[in-house]
């Protein structure tokens, strides 16, 4: 009697366990039926182009909210800085970045803090977002999960009029000049606004770490409700960007990891696409991984990547060869990039699945 009991209890366990499966699995299908059309949409839908990183799931925030609290640790920081154009300009383009995010039980809540500045009118983009994300197990076994998240934000713009020049300020005399005392012809509404910003995104992960491979697919998509920007008083909205974004961890021995990866950009009518492979190498005796490979984005530059692993600490360096049709006047030069991760330990021991690329 008691074993017939336990049957029936192990079976309407199981059969429990299958409907709550079924059940995330159902949400997961509804999202990507929503996301999909939905991204499409913003694909089709833009007028401009925002910045972009040749490290780009360095800043995991910046990649996909998604990876909000997706690591093993307490907590991780994230300090980026990248520099490009320098042969072009005497005030080259500058992104920095500074991110914090914790995973809290299947939750994961980040802070993000971004700094773009380009060219002599001192073009400056200022954002603050908080990230919120969600780890769905979709296994009994806890090795295919798929990690939602969400942002939300302001970013700031501004610009130094008085720094710019136009074609009415042109001067042909004497070889040739800009007059600043010049009427510009151009009407500034205002050189400084501050405008609200969501973001979006999917992300599913293989976290079994003792497999061959390690597969991970996400995808995201920024500027969701296509704010209004302008200096002029136009109605120009920022466009929305979508990444597709996917790749594997390759365990060959207990030395040697392959990480091949793709990503996908598009921004209306800017789009690029980048292949990357990178080699880590475990030094056994000093608990150290070494990182190296190459980068190719489509059209635009190869990148070379190095970096070093210890202990929870990760400095990652890159730099990009130009290979667009500029290089014909300024060569190979492009943009040098650098960025610090440091993951603290938990107080417990009692580490989450996380995703095989960190």
């Amino acid at each position: 009697m008691i074993a017939k009991t336990n049957n029936n209890l192990n079976a309407y366990t199981s059969k429990k366990a299958c409907l709550v499966r079924a059940y995330w699995r159902g949400i997961v299908l509804c999202l990507l039926l929503f996301f999909a059309p939905l991204l499409a949409k913003f694909a089709g839908t833009a007028t401009a182009q925002d910045f972009q990183l040749s490290q780009y799931d360095a800043p995991p925030l910046f990649l996909n909210p998604a990876m909000t609290g997706m690591f093993d640790g307490q907590s991780r920081i994230h300090t980026h800085y990248r520099t490009q154009w320098a042969a072009f300009t005497n005030k080259p383009f500058n992104t920095t970045a500074i991110s914090i995010d914790a995973p809290i039980k299947k939750f994961g809540v980040g802070l993000q803090i971004m700094n773009y500045r380009a060219g002599g009118g001192a073009y400056n983009v200022n954002s603050i977002l908080l990230s919120i994300g969600y780890d769905v197990v979709l296994d009994a076994e806890n090795n295919h999960h798929l990690a939602m998240g969400m942002q939300g934000g302001t970013i700031q713009k501004s610009i130094d009029v008085d720094a710019l020049t136009f074609g009415n300020q042109f001067i042909g005399l004497n070889g040739g000049g800009f007059d600043p005392s010049l009427s510009s012809g151009e009407t500034f509404t205002n050189s400084s606004f501050l405008l609200s910003d969501i973001n979006a995104g999917l992300l599913y992960y293989y976290a079994k770490e003792t497999s061959l491979f390690n597969p991970f697919f996400g995808f995201s998509a920024f500027h969701l409700t296509q704010p209004t920007e302008t200096f002029l008083g136009s109605s120009n909205k920022i466009p929305s960007r979508i990444y597709l974004h996917g790749g594997s961890k390759f365990n060959l021995n207990g030395k040697i990891q392959l990480l091949p990866k793709f990503i996908y950009m598009r921004q209306k009518n800017s789009q690029s696409f980048a292949l990357s492979v990178l080699l880590h190498y475990f030094l056994k005796e000093s608990d150290t991984y070494i990182l190296l490979g190459p980068t190719y984005r489509f059209n635009s530059a190869a990148i070379i990547e190095a970096g070093i692993k210890k202990g929870r600490c990760l400095v990652r360096v890159s730099y990009d060869f130009n290979t667009s049709l500029i290089k014909t006047a300024y060569g190979s030069t492009g943009g040098f990039e650098i960025s610090l991760t440091y993951v603290t330990r938990r107080n417990k021991p009692n580490p989450l699945a996380n995703c095989p690329r960190l």
